[in-house]
């Protein structure tokens, strides 16, 4: 009896395991309050808004491990995306072919994206300026230049067919949504299994540590938030696919469902503790809750709520995780 009643104890004291079950509880909530929840369109549509979420989730995972935060994130996908979506409208004009005008316009909108990498990267460990400061200059640049370049308005007339490609045709997923899968899958077996990822947990519990033991803490961190940038970037393009516009307020916000994300999934903002499954359940949570309580015709100021509790939620964990060990 004790020792069930130890591994079910050590079962809810992983976050995954907690995780795993609160997501299950929600979809029996919601679809016990609305049938219609629990149907391919509803998940489809949830994984759709998953999406672009961890994709920003992750690379934020990769700066928060190492310490760090970048605030930029929801901005560098607006502005990636209106400068790729003003590139594919005109490549459009010009009778250019919808393969090559997407592809095009996807390197221009990650050219961007890795722009504002190198820019919070040189803030941050040649000017030494901390990375919050940084990023919250980059944040104001970016969301500024996005109204700047559009006027305010969604930039459309590209190809047609960029939103054909994000009809779910693969079950609940479409064909960039499973690239999606396969990027968070390459990043998080790189975060747990490769040299990187151990650099980035050494630099987050003790920088000082890690360069005594060799390791360029200020090339792995530059590295780290050209990453980041790079993934918000990949979120601007899967916005335009989605929307099939490049609209300034796409990632609006999207800094504060990042770090949620992170938090929910297990993160210690401290740095050195975190892991891509937790992020990614995280994000797909938030997901979840903001298309329940559409479905079950909650106003949607509650979900700002909802999150609020769930971030309370795992911070209160985590810190009774740390009494227990202590």
């Amino acid at each position: 009896m004790n020792k069930a009643l130890t591994r079910v104890k050590a079962a809810f004291g992983n976050q995954q395991i907690l995780l795993l079950t609160v997501l299950v509880v929600m979809v029996a909530f919601f679809t016990s309050r609305n049938s219609v929840f629990f149907s391919n369109a509803v998940f489809g549509n949830i994984l759709s808004d998953w999406s672009p979420v961890v994709l920003i989730a992750i690379g934020e995972t990769f700066v928060i491990i190492s310490g760090g935060i970048d605030l930029s994130v929801g901005s560098t996908v607006g502005v990636s995306g209106v400068v790729g979506a003003i590139t594919m409208e005109g490549m459009t004009n010009h009778h250019q072919g919808q393969n090559l005008t997407l592809f095009v316009g996807f390197l221009v909108t990650i050219g961007v994206g890795l722009l504002v990498g190198i820019v919070n990267a040189l803030m941050i460990t040649k000017a030494k300026v901390v990375p919050f400061i940084a990023t919250l200059v980059t944040m104001g640049a970016g969301a500024g230049l996005s109204i700047v370049f559009t006027g305010g308005d969604p930039i459309a007339g590209g190809p047609a067919k960029a939103i054909s490609l994000s009809v779910p045709d693969f079950g609940p997923f479409s064909r960039p949504g499973l690239v999606v899968v396969v990027i968070i899958a390459a990043l998080g077996v790189i975060l747990h299994k490769a040299r990187f990822g151990r650099y980035t947990y050494a630099i987050g519990s003790n920088s000082f540590a890690a360069r005594a033991a060799g390791i360029n803490v200020n090339r792995h961190l530059a590295k780290i938030y050209i990453l980041s940038s790079l993934l918000a970037s990949c979120a601007g393009y899967y916005f335009y696919l989605r929307l099939g516009s490049g609209a300034p307020t796409s990632g609006q916000g999207g800094e504060l469902q990042a770090i949620a994300a992170v938090v929910i999934g297990g993160a210690a903002l401290s740095g050195g503790v975190g892991n891509f499954f937790g992020t990614a359940l995280g994000a797909l949570i938030l997901t979840t809750v903001t298309s329940g309580l559409i479905i079950i015709n909650v106003a949607a100021n509650w979900d700002q709520v909802a999150v609020a509790l769930l971030i309370a939620a795992a911070v209160l964990l985590q810190q009774y995780r740390n009494r227990v060990r202590k």
